[in-house]
């Protein structure tokens, strides 16, 4: 193989599809990057079984191949070599030069492209596009929520995409919180299927805040999402989700609107007191006009009182001070509506107008002041 390409094309490519590049691994080529030269373009990927990351460039083939290149060692070479072309060189003993200029010259081994793992393809998958400013914003507003492996339920470290006809929802449960972001959304039919957590978090680094559309290939097994000239191939979870429908509450006892900054100042002020190691409830007081916030642990205590809008009756409740935090943090309003049922039920929260979102945050038992 031996091509010439330009270095920052290069590098993008490279530090894209490194997203999908397994950091440590008994199969070697897991650790590697593909390159494939024919034409006048070069093929990169990235496959760490779970997910698979691919990309074209435009390059000049003087002769085609391919060869698998460890991927960090691949791209910090590229990163500082000094021109702004590269020249790559492959010979019959998978000797990798890496040249740059009259004088820079890397050479390092290769594995050959027998060894990289067959990433899969998405036959006859179901089609359907969104764009990606919309997509962005779903995927943030619900990844948060996404259950880490240990919590028993493997299906639970992914997200929820539920299409119906003309909607489009995205659900995360880890067993203490829920998510959900809905959406208006043109959709060729109804489907379920549940993208794993790690995926949807390398799609949100490589989505832009713009109305250009990506394009979703769903299929039984994998799901093939393209955006901006790259292929995110990746498995699909397999379980029940959880009938999520059955965990938000009916009935709604008491309803308050506060501003969602404030909320949160208070919140982080008398959390200073918590943290992994001594933990306790975060606990909120809702009268009248008013939510008092308290927490007392062996570290100390301290208490913060914030002006609301409340209509119903006054409660009580306990709260993990981190889930709180982390709902206000992605409601992304200026003032946020909680909607409570009892001091045991889950409290919503959603916006004060419209239902783009739901969030529950499970109540926890309170150790008072």
């Amino acid at each position: 193989m031996k091509i010439i390409c330009e270095k920052n094309v290069l590098i993008t490519a490279v530090n894209n599809v490194q997203r999908a590049v397994s950091g440590k691994s008994t199969m070697p080529a897991l650790e590697g990057i593909l390159l494939r030269a024919m034409g006048s373009s070069l093929f990169l990927a990235g496959y760490d079984l779970d997910i698979g990351i691919t990309t074209t460039i435009e390059a000049q083939v003087f002769e085609s191949g391919d060869i698998v290149i460890n991927a960090k060692m691949f791209g910090d070479i590229v990163r500082r070599m000094p021109e702004e072309t590269v020249r790559i060189e492959v010979d019959g003993q998978l000797n990798v030069k890496i040249i740059s200029g009259l004088t820079d010259e890397i050479t390092v081994m290769g594995l050959p492209a027998a060894d990289f793992p067959d990433i899969p393809s998405v036959e006859d998958g179901i089609g359907f596009s969104i764009p990606q400013q919309l997509m962005k914003s779903m995927i943030h507003q619900t990844l948060f929520a996404v259950a880490t492996l240990d919590a028993g339920r493997p299906v639970h470290t992914g997200t929820l995409f539920e299409a119906e006809e003309n909607m489009l929802r995205l659900v995360s449960v880890d067993g203490s919180r829920l998510a959900m972001r809905s959406e208006a959304v043109k959709m060729p039919e109804a489907m379920k299927f549940v993208v794993p957590g790690k995926t949807l978090s390398e799609v949100l680094k490589m989505l832009q805040d713009v109305e250009t559309p990506m394009f979703f290939a769903v299929g039984k097994r994998h799901i093939v999402m393209q955006i901006d000239g790259y292929a995110v191939i990746s498995r699909l979870l397999d379980g029940e989700f959880l009938s999520y429908k059955k965990a938000i509450p009916e009935t709604v006892s008491t309803k308050i609107t506060v501003n969602t900054r404030e909320m949160m100042a208070a919140v982080e002020r008398v959390s200073v007191v918590i943290n992994d190691r001594i933990k306790s409830p975060l606990i909120a007081d809702f009268r009248e006009g008013i939510i008092n916030f308290s927490c007392i642990t062996s570290m100390g205590g301290g208490k913060s009182t914030i002006y609301c809008r409340m209509e119903g009756e006054q409660e009580e409740m306990g709260f993990n001070s981190r889930f709180l935090l982390d709902a206000l943090k992605y409601a992304e309003t200026d003032e946020i509506c909680l909607e409570l049922g009892s001091a045991v039920s889950p409290m919503k929260m959603v916006p004060v107008s419209g239902d783009s979102f739901l969030f529950l945050v499970l109540p926890v038992r309170m150790k008072k002041v």
